[in-house]
């Protein structure tokens, strides 16, 4: 009773400013400050003409901001032969086709995996687990073996279906699933309901947290993936921007000028993950709060 009134009588968030909060002030607005300066410097780099760029001492904000750099980037097939856009646009298209079949392999498995009896159901469970601790350099080898004799070598699929094994994503998922009542979906199972209609109308509102989640990772590591251009893809067409950043400097066959236009490219890789990430930051911090509870 006691800890009960002194939460009620000192709330933990206090919709109110008081001068008890300056204390947290203190320590967090600098840290905040601290955490931002890199996206301005991001912003800031990719408007900066040439002779900023490789100023000495180098300046943090950019003093005479110009697109230029963007410009030159959208024009640099005059050299490559292959335009800026093509890359851009087959980045869009695996991250896309990435983050949609990862939503829904991940969701219908950690549905399986949680509410659904079957053998090796355990098992294949710490499959899932252990498989959270292998690095990708471990896996590269059979992963490529795996690729080329499915012969998806020089296809988009080539860029998909690597991408689509997602441990985390079932993890976090099936503790999602694994918090809801088995009685109210043997209770929606006794008025006709069937699996889809199960999965869709009572798990799929429930586990839209870890949903958001899952489709951050998955953009995350298709949109900045670069692994499967360079070891499937011979056929430069095939290319993601990823891959077409790291490789602006030997491009243009000018490193200055190359850097120019790295550092545009590097604004239009950060931007959709900040993006992204802002509109579904509220949904993050209930998946991370919520994923050990039982």
């Amino acid at each position: 009773m006691f800890v009960l009134a002194s939460f009620h009588g000192n709330k933990i968030n206090p919709s109110r400013f008081s001068l008890g909060q300056l204390k947290f002030f203190v320590f967090l607005v600098p840290l905040g400050i601290i955490m931002v300066l890199p996206i301005f410097f991001i912003f800031s780099q990719s408007l900066k003409p040439l002779d900023e760029l490789f100023l000495y001492p180098p300046t943090f904000l950019v003093q005479k901001p110009t697109f230029e750099n963007i410009g030159s980037l959208l024009t640099v097939a005059d050299i490559t032969r292959i335009p800026a856009t093509k890359y851009l646009f087959n980045s869009l298209m695996i991250t896309l086709f990435v983050v949609v079949l990862s939503l829904v392999i991940s969701a219908m498995t950690g549905y399986a995996l949680s509410k659904k009896q079957f053998r090796l159901r355990k098992v294949l469970f710490e499959v899932n687990t252990i498989a959270l601790m292998f690095v990708p350099a471990a896996v590269t080898i059979p992963r490529y073996l795996v690729v080329e004799k499915l012969g998806l070598i020089n296809t988009y699929m080539g860029h998909i279906l690597p991408l689509l094994a997602l441990p985390v994503g079932v993890f976090l998922i099936k503790q999602f699933v694994d918090q809801i009542p088995n009685e109210l979906i043997e209770a929606a199972q006794i008025d006709g309901a069937t699996d889809i209609t199960v999965f869709a109308k009572i798990v799929m509102p429930i586990i839209q947290p870890a949903m958001a989640t899952v489709a951050i990772l998955a953009f995350q590591a298709a949109w900045n993936n670069t692994e499967t251009s360079t070891l499937y893809m011979s056929q430069e067409t095939l290319k993601t921007f990823a891959f077409y950043m790291t490789t602006l400097t030997s491009t243009v066959g000018n490193n200055v000028a190359g850097q120019g236009m790295a550092a545009a490219a590097a604004l239009l890789m950060f931007v959709p993950n900040l993006i992204i990430f802002i509109f579904m930051q509220s949904r993050v911090m209930d998946t991370m709060a919520h994923s050990g509870i039982k």
